[in-house]
């Protein structure tokens, strides 16, 4: 089988992991989804900083899915700094078959959308404020930016349209 890695990108609070859910639900059974925050916060439990474990076993679970699940989705904040070399190091691995997206969303739309989610009683706007990473798009080819003008079924329909489906 051959398999389609996503990588899905943005800072906390963009819409990535709504869209990565939703995604999942859309391509259906046997498509793996790898959510940083499961890998990190409740697998490992362990801080985002550099060299955490996270990154390595991210980096396994997506790798186990290649040719195994036709759509495997990456997803998380995953900065460029912390996390690039392993996800160009996984786009090497499924051979370039992957398409990468940036949710590129203005801080104050994110703080919106924050107030609207599950995990707004987490952590509020002085942690939003203090995670943020303007402009940290991988800059590899193909890569997709979605903005704030793109409803979240918008921005499905991007996704499944690069992705024939």
């Amino acid at each position: 089988m051959e398999s389609t890695l996503i990588i899905i990108r943005g800072n906390s609070g963009s819409g990535k992991t709504t869209t990565a859910k939703n995604l999942q639900a859309h391509l259906g059974h046997g498509t793996l989804l790898v959510s940083q925050d499961n890998v990190r916060r409740d697998m490992l439990k362990v801080h985002d900083r550099d060299g955490n474990l996270s990154i390595d076993l991210i980096y396994q679970i997506a790798a186990y899915g290649k040719g195994k699940c036709e759509f495997v989705i990456v997803e998380g904040i995953l900065t460029k700094h912390r996390y690039g070399k392993m996800l160009q190091h996984l786009m090497e691995t499924f051979n370039q078959k992957a398409c990468t997206y940036y949710f590129d969303i203005p801080f104050e739309e994110t703080v919106n959308r924050h107030h609207s989610s599950p995990k707004k009683m987490d952590f509020g706007e002085d942690s939003l404020r203090k995670w943020w990473r303007p402009n940290d798009d991988l800059g590899v080819e193909g890569e997709v930016k979605l903005t704030k003008d793109l409803s979240q079924d918008e921005v499905l329909e991007v996704i499944l349209t690069q992705l024939g489906k």
